[in-house]
């Protein structure tokens, strides 16, 4: 006879069998192809050589042969470029959610379901047809420039266009329900009695909002800011149609490797280093944020 804990085991294995197969065919296997491929010589007119050639991380991180590759201190200027944008689009997402949210959760239970529902808007349109209206709005002659003219706030159209600042503002609207979403939930399980007791005992609104507000909805902080982080980083549709040009973040260089030059081995090295990066990002950002909150806690 089987005993409680076999059963349950093999009860385990039953539900999430499934599921390991399925990520280990589409997500470990596409994971160890790009891995094989960063690992091989390209090709000369396309595709890969089944040769040993570790120079396409060389390439990237110095040790190039200066022969056939040679080191380049761009593509770490665009890594840089990318992570600052994505930083930055997550401190402003934040700013602008965290009211909104606390606003929203404290509202009367009619108004809640409208204004999530307002917050989802933006997913019944195309990603593409929202930023073609970005472009409209951000031109020369668009609709913003044409009010702050029209005030008489400036005396001759901004060129946001085809500019970091297009792209700040393209990331913030696309990613703003991701950093929302996370932080109205943290916010609508808070015990507000904790709040009313830290004002009770003498609190000013700062202290009672970095001691208690803060340390509570830490988990939808991290989770909304992880959220918007990876995406925004390997994002390259934002930069290709509001920077043009100017602005190439490391989603567009590893795009064009893989549809323009057609090195695929140094596109895939681009996407390994990348996927590497972020993973030590998150470590040491979700390692940070837990030893704060366990200290905050101490302190409380």
């Amino acid at each position: 006879m089987s005993t409680p804990k076999s059963r349950a085991r093999k009860q385990l294995t039953i539900l999430l069998g499934p599921v390991t197969l399925f990520l280990g065919i589409f997500f470990a296997g596409p994971l160890g192809i790009m891995l094989v491929f960063s690992l091989l010589e390209p090709g000369l007119y396309g595709g890969v050589e089944w040769n040993f050639y570790h120079w396409n991380y060389g390439r990237l991180l110095g040790w190039a042969d200066g022969l056939i590759e040679e080191f380049d201190p761009i593509y770490l200027q665009v890594f840089g470029r990318s992570f600052r944008l994505a930083l930055i689009t997550v401190a402003l997402s934040l700013i602008i959610c965290y009211p909104a949210a606390y606003w929203v959760s404290r509202s009367p239970d009619k108004w809640k379901g409208f204004c999530i529902f307002l917050i989802t808007l933006p997913f019944f349109a195309s990603l593409i047809v929202r930023l073609y209206a970005w472009l409209l709005i951000l031109r020369p002659t668009g609709f913003l420039n044409h009010v702050l003219t029209s005030l008489g706030l400036v005396a001759e159209p901004l060129d946001l266009l085809f500019s970091r600042t297009a792209v700040l503002i393209g990331m913030v609207y696309i990613f703003v329900p991701f950093m929302f979403l996370p932080i109205y939930a943290s916010i609508e399980k808070l015990d507000m009695s904790l709040v009313e007791a830290s004002k009770d005992l003498g609190a000013s609104t700062f202290q009672t909002f970095r001691r208690i507000i803060v340390p509570l909805t830490l988990p939808g902080i991290v989770g909304g800011s992880i959220i918007v982080f990876i995406p925004s980083l390997g994002n390259f549709i934002v930069p290709d149609l509001l920077g043009g040009a100017k602005v190439v973040m490391i989603g567009n260089l590893i795009e064009q490797q893989f549809l323009y030059a057609r090195n695929w081995p140094f596109g895939a090295a681009l996407s390994m280093l990348l996927m590497a990066a972020v993973l030590v990002f998150l470590l040491v950002y979700i390692t940070s944020v837990s030893r704060q909150q366990a200290s905050e806690t101490i302190r409380a």
